[in-house]
């Protein structure tokens, strides 16, 4: 039966309903698709994605809490949390704010040519670190080889004086995912966290490559520990090379670097030009009495000394690579445990005045395809059709063992 305008029932509903709508203008907008609404955060094109869990210890020991991706910007860990006894909760990577990082996204000044590895944590495909070969006459690509088949890579701009020549050598560096989109993001509780995958279809990396490739990420969270792992696949019909890495920059709680403290297991470190340039000159020289001896089980202080090392010849315990960061004065520290026997080497950027530490887990040696190397094995992984390769490394989080007086 049809309602009567007049009724005392119907005059009610609307009376109702109008101061909802007068109290709850933002909800009419939003269901009206008006402005004044702020639409969902996106970072290249899609929204961040939040692992979490709840903390269990009650302060007795420290424990992971969160980690943050972006799936629109190659898979970055943005920022990782955590619960650490008599400082609460921190945050472990040296991050801006997601807000802070759509406006420099939106700035092109504001992003200079290392822009995608410069915050959380980029994963470095096909490629780790840096390559050098010569610059095409337009100087936009780097010209290297691999196996008699020329590559032509997007070159860093130029950096130099302005009464200097341009050179004729360029590199690239970081690798080619760092814009790319992930899809089939799936996230799954688990016991004590949660597990997100995803995939990137990266292809030819933009026509750049020999041949198709698919990149799976799994990252798994709990309270002792985070876990990331990447699989590359060869799904094309020719061999291609791919070496794996990550940049995760590692925040020094305290802010105190002179006593934060790092341990790397290495025996040797790759020989530079100079750390304007980080050429390798082929040669590996042992640490052993040198200012970059970080092998002390408790690990050397940093102080105010720059680092931007590959080091290698790395030393395996309990089958993994382990480098430890340690924050005495915070009562904090992480180690980054190298999984796949793949790894070859560790970069480690930590330049002076600033409180973080990248420790970078990689396949291969700077320069991988460069001559100096006299046809070593520079670690780069030849994968056949259908043949895959995994990265990974876990992080896990201890407190520091008090100093004796």
């Amino acid at each position: 039966m049809k309602k009567n305008p007049n009724s005392h029932e119907h005059i009610l509903r609307l009376l109702s309903l109008s101061i909802f709508v007068a109290c709850f203008p933002f909800l009419a907008a939003r269901a009206n698709g008006q402005p004044g609404v702020s639409a969902p955060l996106q970072i290249g094109g899609e929204a961040p994605v939040t692992l979490h869990r709840a903390a269990t210890s009650h302060g007795t020991k420290p424990e992971f809490l969160s980690l943050t991706f972006l799936p629109g910007l190659g898979m970055n860990v943005f920022q990782i949390t955590a619960n650490i006894p008599s400082k609460g909760e921190i945050s472990l990577l040296a991050s801006p704010t997601l807000e802070e990082l759509v406006s420099r996204l939106n700035d092109a000044a504001g992003r200079s040519s290392g822009f995608g590895a410069s915050f959380g944590t980029a994963f470095l495909i096909p490629f780790p670190n840096r390559i050098f070969g010569q610059r095409s006459a337009d100087g936009s690509s780097v010209i290297t080889e691999w196996h008699g088949h020329a590559l032509a890579l997007p070159a860093n701009p130029q950096v130099r004086a302005p009464s200097a020549p341009p050179s004729q050598t360029g590199v690239v560096m970081h690798g080619l995912i760092s814009n790319d989109q992930a899809q089939d993001v799936h996230i799954e509780k688990t016991v004590d966290g949660q597990t997100a995958s995803a995939v990137i279809h990266a292809g030819s990396f933009d026509g750049i490559w020999l041949s198709e490739t698919d990149l799976h990420f799994t990252f798994a969270l709990t309270g002792d520990v985070i876990d990331e792992k990447v699989t590359a696949r060869n799904i094309g019909h020719e061999d291609e090379p791919i070496a794996i890495g990550a940049h995760p920059y590692f925040t020094i709680p305290s802010q105190d670097r002179a006593q934060a403290q790092i341990h790397i297991p290495a025996e040797t470190m790759a020989v530079i030009t100079s750390y304007q340039e980080e050429r390798p000159t082929g040669a590996l020289k042992p640490v052993g009495r040198t200012l970059y001896d970080y092998r002390a089980p408790d690990g050397v202080a940093l102080d105010d000394r720059a680092l931007d090392d590959n080091f290698s010849h790395l030393q395996r315990s309990n089958g993994v690579v382990d480098v430890r960061l340690t924050d005495p004065e915070a009562h904090y520290g992480i180690t980054v445990e190298g999984v796949s026997p793949a790894i070859k080497t560790v970069q480690v950027y930590s330049p002076q005045g600033k409180n973080f530490v990248a420790v970078e887990d990689q396949f291969n040696f700077v320069d991988p395809f460069g001559k100096e190397w006299n046809g070593m094995d520079t670690g780069m992984v030849t994968l056949h059709p259908g043949q895959s390769t995994t990265w990974e490394i876990r992080l896990r989080l201890f407190i520091p063992r008090a100093k004796p007086n």
